[in-house]
C-alpha cells in the first residue's frame, strides 16, 4: 500500500515537473526524485501509455506542449490504438462512396482496411494516402492541389482545383491535434486548417478520428466546429466526462 502510494505520488509529481519545464531528461528526473534512471524510465513508459506525456529519446515532454513531430514519429505513437480506430473507421466506407481523407497519421491507419472496397473515389491532400493506394486500380484518387507541407507530407492551403466542388462526398475522415466541445476539432498549422475546412464543407458526414491524448486539448485553429461533427472514433481511454458531453450534443462517439 505504501509503495503504491509513493509510486502514484512520484508519477503525479513527474507530470507536474514536466508541466512546469515542458521537457526533462531521465537524468534530471532521476536526480530530482532520488530514484534510479531505470525507475524513471518505467514511470515515463507507464505515463506515456496513459497518454499523459510524450516520451522522447532520453526523457519526456509534457503532453500540453503539443509539439509537432515528423510524420514517421507521429505514426509510431499510439500505433495499436490508431490501428483499431482505422479498422472501425473503414466500416463507415461502402462500395461506390466518395470519401475524403486528410493527411493525419490516424487517417493513414484506415488505408489498409479499404483496399478491397469496389468503385471507391478518394479525395485526399495526403501524399502518403495517395501512394498507399497505388496498388488499388479500382479506387480513383483525386488530389485537390495546394502547397507542399513537408512536416505532414501533404498539400495545404486553399485547394487549387475544382475537384471538391464537382463531387458529392458521403463521408470525410479527419485527424486533429485537439478536441473539445467548445472548440470542436482543432489543428496547429493554419495552412493545414485552411485545407481541412475546405474539405469539411463538402462532407455530408464528418468523422473525427483521434486517440485519447487529443481529448480536452485545443490547438491554434478550429477546422470543424461541434455542429459540423457527426461522429468521433477514439480509443477506450477517452475521458468519460468529455465523451458524455459530446454525446449530449448528439455527436456519435465510437470507442474501440
Amino acid at each position: 500500500m505504501g509503495k503504491g502510494h509513493h509510486l502514484a505520488e512520484r508519477r503525479q509529481q513527474i507530470l507536474t515537473a514536466l508541466e512546469e519545464a515542458g521537457q526533462l531528461s531521465v537524468a534530471e528526473l532521476s536526480l530530482r526524485f532520488k530514484v534510479s534512471e531505470v525507475t524513471i524510465r518505467q514511470d515515463l513508459q507507464a505515463l506515456n501509455e496513459q497518454g499523459l506525456l510524450l516520451r522522447t529519446r532520453g526523457g519526456a515532454l509534457s503532453s500540453n506542449t503539443m509539439p509537432e513531430f515528423t510524420f514517421e514519429v507521429r505514426q509510431q505513437q499510439q500505433a495499436p490504438e490508431k490501428t483499431r480506430i482505422g479498422q472501425a473507421a473503414a466500416k463507415l466506407v461502402h462500395p461506390g462512396d466518395v470519401v475524403i481523407f486528410d493527411a493525419s497519421t490516424t487517417v493513414q491507419a484506415i488505408i489498409p482496411f479499404i483496399k478491397d472496397i469496389a468503385e471507391l473515389t478518394v479525395i485526399t491532400n495526403s501524399l502518403k494516402v495517395a501512394l498507399g493506394l497505388l496498388d488499388t486500380p479500382q479506387i480513383q484518387v483525386f488530389l485537390p492541389g495546394g502547397n507542399l507541407r513537408r512536416e505532414s507530407i501533404s498539400l495545404v492551403g486553399r485547394p487549387h482545383s475544382g475537384v471538391l466542388e464537382d463531387l458529392n462526398v458521403q463521408v470525410g475522415f479527419f485527424g486533429a491535434r485537439g478536441l473539445t466541445v467548445e472548440e470542436g476539432l482543432t489543428d496547429v498549422n493554419l495552412s493545414e486548417v485552411a485545407m481541412k475546412r475546405s474539405m469539411v464543407e463538402r462532407c455530408r458526414r464528418v468523422v473525427g478520428v483521434l486517440d485519447a491524448r487529443k481529448w480536452g486539448k485545443v490547438a491554434a485553429s478550429t477546422f470543424a466546429p461541434i455542429d459540423c461533427l457527426h461522429t468521433v472514433i477514439s480509443d477506450r481511454k477517452a475521458p468519460a466526462d468529455q465523451v458524455a458531453r459530446l454525446r449530449e450534443r448528439t455527436v456519435e462517439v465510437i470507442l474501440v
